[in-house]
């Protein structure tokens, strides 16, 4: 246990070809989950909690580590399960997502393991819409669920989706006829953010929820005859995605001499470790974290000026 969580920091900075490092947990029971080390900063022995008046019900308390105050969210509870007991001896696992630190409360921390994200595949077409993974990968014949983070961050704390009138007046009149926004991201919560966002600045938005679904919705224009020029305003992409990761489909698009005039922007969650030199190495346009409407508008208008 104690090499797992001293290890944590160190492996953060992997960045693979297609490649991903899922730390391994439980809630209740012996369902295995799994976390994207690159998220994570650290994983420690739950400290003392403070509550605070008022509180989502999911968050079980805040937590001062290393100068810092953290909310600390139970993962069962956020997922639809009762609440851990004991927490003196669960974990807390410290990730970055969307800007912030937030702390996941778990009641045990198994192992790391090195994965490819082509075995790391969509839900299953019966999960419904209320479940809370964003995939599912199999590992020593063991089903494990990755759960969708984005989800319950929008759940506890709902985001803005509204971009102020100040930056839709710099867009007005100037959107491109007949040319789309092509969206790859796993979270149905993060694509339907970035659809709403776009659409606000008149623009037609396509989704997809992975890397691989959109690299060939992109082989399907051509296939039909059609210049992706003509028809793809620019692809707004997240990184970590079953299938196929964010870094594999921008380089994959550069590979093709038919995709490859394509505007792509990272669109990642991944906003404290961000490996910028990985983005210019695989030939991406731009890179901003999530979310916020106002940054994610201009981005678009950056494409939409470059266009004029």
């Amino acid at each position: 246990m104690s090499s797992i969580l001293d290890s944590v920091n160190q492996r953060t900075q992997m960045v693979g070809q297609n490649r991903l490092e899922l730390l391994l947990f439980k809630l209740r029971g012996k369902q295995v989950y799994g976390i994207n080390v690159f998220k994570v900063r650290e994983v420690l022995q739950c400290p003392e909690l403070t509550e605070l008046p008022r509180r989502h019900a999911v968050v079980r308390g805040v937590a001062h580590i290393r100068g810092q105050t953290i909310s600390v969210m139970d993962l069962s509870l956020a997922t639809g399960g009762p609440a851990l007991e004991d927490i003196s001896k669960c974990f807390v696992i410290i990730a970055e997502y969307n800007r912030a630190v937030q702390g996941f409360l778990v009641r045990s921390v198994e192992r790391i393991v090195n994965m490819n994200w082509g075995d790391i595949h969509p839900p299953p077409k019966g999960s419904g819409r209320d479940h809370y993974l964003t995939a599912v990968t199999e590992i020593d014949k063991q089903l494990v669920e990755i759960i969708d983070v984005e989800k319950i961050l929008a759940e506890i704390t709902p985001t803005n989706e509204t971009v102020s009138a100040e930056v839709l007046q710099k867009s007005a009149g100037k959107e491109p006829e007949d040319k789309l926004v092509l969206v790859a991201d796993d979270s149905t919560v993060a694509r339907n953010q970035i659809k709403r966002t776009v659409e606000q600045l008149g623009m037609k938005v396509v989704t997809t929820k992975d890397g691989r679904e959109a690299l060939d919705y992109l082989k399907g224009l051509v296939d039909d005859g059609k210049s992706v020029a003509d028809e793809v305003l620019m692809l707004i992409s997240d990184i970590e995605m079953p299938e196929m990761d964010g870094y594999t489909l921008t380089a994959e698009i550069r590979a093709n001499e038919s995709l490859k005039p394509l505007w792509v922007l990272l669109h990642t969650s991944l906003s404290g470790v961000f490996n910028q030199a990985m983005v210019q190495k695989v030939g991406a346009n731009d890179f901003i974290p999530k979310f916020n409407p106002d940054e994610l508008a201009q981005a678009v208008q950056k494409r939409i000026e470059a266009e004029h």
